[in-house]
C-alpha cells in the first residue's frame, strides 16, 4: 500500500510542477503574464474557478482571485475609434501598473496555495504600448494525509506535510490598435520542493514554464461586430509544447462567443456577457481522448468587476 502511495505521490507532484490551466486565458491574461497589470488603465477584480475532468475523483481544481490597477495621476485615453485617432500620452506617474493574485490548485494528494504581487511598467512608442512586468510569488505545498492508510505512521514521520516555496515570474506585452502579443516566463527560480526527509519520495524541482500569446483584432463591415483570432503556446523542459488556437466574436463588447482547439486533443467552447461593469464568462472543455469515458468534461467560470472612467473609453483594449 505504501508503495502505491509513493507512486501516486510522485505522479501528483509531476502535475504540481506545472501552473494551473486556464481556458479563458485571453479574458484575463494577467494570470499568465505579469506585464499586463494595469495595461488598460483600469482597476479590476477577477475571480476564476475551474473544475477539470468532472466525474473523476481527485481531479484538478483551480480557484484564482486577482486584481490589477494602473497608478494614474489623471484620466487619459490611449486611442479612439474616431477618424483622427488621437493619442494621449500619460505622464510618467501614469506608467506603473500593480497587481496581485491569490489562488489554490489541488490535484489528488497535492494542494498548492499561492500568493503573488506584480509590478508592471508601461511605455509608449508611437501608437503602441510596450509593457514589462515582474512578479514575486510564494507557494505553500500541502499533502493530504487523510488519503493515506492509518498504519502509515512511520512514513508520515518523514513527510513534510507543508512546504514553503518562493518564486518569481517575468513578462513582456505589446499592445496596438490591431494586435497584441506577449511573452512570459514563470517559475523563474526553479525552486526545489523538499517533501521528504526519509528519501522515499524524490524531491522535485519546479521547472521554468514559457508562455507565448498573440491575437489580432478584425473590424468587420458592421462596427457592432469584431473578430479576434488568438493563440497561446505553453511549454517547459519537462512537458510537450501545448498550443491553444482560439477564435472569438464580440458583439458591441457586451457579448462574446468563441471556440478553441488545444493540441492535447481538446475542443473548448466559450462565451460571456457584460452588464455595465460586471463581466461573466464560461468555458467548457471537451477532451477527444479515451478519458471522455470517465468524465463530463471540464468547466471554467469567470467573474470580473472593473472600475474607472467610462468602460467604453478603452473599448479596443477591453477583452474580458
Amino acid at each position: 500500500m505504501i508503495l502505491l502511495i509513493l507512486l501516486a505521490g510522485n505522479c501528483m507532484l509531476s502535475h504540481a510542477q506545472q501552473q494551473p490551466l486556464f481556458s479563458q486565458y485571453m479574458m484575463n491574461e494577467f494570470l499568465i503574464n505579469p506585464a499586463t497589470a494595469g495595461y488598460d488603465g483600469y482597476t479590476s477584480f477577477n475571480l476564476t474557478a475551474r473544475e477539470q475532468w468532472v466525474g473523476i475523483e481527485q481531479a484538478p481544481r483551480t480557484y484564482a482571485l486577482s486584481w490589477q490597477t494602473r497608478l494614474l495621476k489623471r484620466s487619459y485615453m490611449i486611442k479612439t475609434r474616431s477618424p483622427k485617432k488621437r493619442v494621449f500620452i500619460p505622464s510618467r506617474s501614469g506608467r506603473v501598473g500593480l497587481g496581485g493574485t491569490v489562488y489554490s490548485d489541488s490535484y489528488g494528494l497535492i494542494n498548492r496555495t499561492g500568493i503573488q504581487f506584480t509590478y508592471a511598467y508601461h511605455i509608449f512608442v508611437q501608437n503602441t504600448q510596450i509593457s514589462f512586468g515582474l512578479t514575486g510569488s510564494a507557494y505553500q505545498f500541502r499533502f493530504a494525509g487523510n488519503f493515506l492508510p492509518r498504519d502509515s505512521d512511520n512514513f508520515l514521520m518523514g513527510l513534510n506535510r507543508s512546504v514553503f516555496v518562493p518564486d518569481a515570474a517575468f513578462g513582456m506585452f505589446v499592445l496596438n490598435y490591431n494586435y497584441y502579443a506577449g511573452f512570459s516566463v514563470d517559475q523563474l527560480l526553479e525552486s526545489y520542493i523538499k517533501i521528504d526527509n526519509t528519501k522515499q519520495l524524490q524531491n522535485l524541482r519546479l521547472r521554468r514554464i514559457y508562455y507565448l500569446t498573440g491575437g489580432y483584432h478584425i473590424i468587420t463591415g458592421n462596427p457592432a461586430y469584431e473578430l479576434e483570432p488568438s493563440f497561446l503556446l505553453k511549454t517547459s523542459e519537462k512537458m510537450n509544447v501545448q498550443v491553444d488556437f482560439s477564435f472569438k466574436m464580440y458583439y458591441k463588447d457586451d457579448y462574446w462567443a468563441g471556440i478553441s482547439f488545444r493540441t492535447d486533443k481538446s475542443i473548448i467552447l466559450l462565451g460571456g456577457i457584460r452588464a455595465n461593469r460586471l463581466y461573466f464568462g464560461y468555458a467548457f472543455d471537451y477532451n477527444l481522448t479515451n478519458i471522455t469515458r470517465y468524465t463530463y468534461g471540464s468547466h471554467e467560470l469567470m467573474l470580473a468587476l472593473k472600475f474607472g472612467d467610462s468602460a467604453r473609453r478603452y473599448r479596443w483594449l477591453l477583452r474580458y
